[in-house]
């Protein structure tokens, strides 16, 4: 896709592995250089990672769909699933192979939560550029 063609927003279902986050990153890289907010790349980038892992882990099937928005005050990224019921982020165990994911995805943003549906839920970030 030629960067000129991006809107404001990019809208994929997935079927997602070990390794789909990567290649998340880079989809939501080119976007975020065509926006112009290279600045938060980082942390949208981490907690992206962060969410998808979940959906590895947590998801039956490993399907989702991730949504990235351009807003005026910056980025906001959906990633939604079929499984109900709300995460939670907990204190984390730092001798525990996992369970730090939101930890860390409310450290490197400035705001996350979810959103319940009839369907499943939807968890959601959001980078101020």
């Amino acid at each position: 896709m030629h960067p000129a063609a991006l809107e404001a927003s990019y809208r994929m279902g997935f079927t997602v592995g070990e390794h789909s986050a990567r290649h998340m990153r880079r989809i939501l890289r080119v976007f975020l250089t065509r926006w112009a907010l290279d600045r938060v790349s980082d942390s949208a980038e981490l907690a992206l990672t962060e969410l998808v892992a979940n959906v590895v882990r947590h998801v039956p099937g490993r399907r989702c769909s991730v949504l990235f928005l351009r807003e005026p005050y910056g980025l906001r990224v959906e990633v939604a699933d079929g499984v109900a019921g709300a995460p939670h982020a907990k204190v984390p165990d730092v001798t525990a192979e996992c369970g730090r994911g939101l930890a860390v995805v409310e450290g490197v943003t400035d705001r996350w939560g979810v959103e319940e549906r009839r369907d499943g839920k939807t968890v959601w970030f959001e980078c101020d550029g």
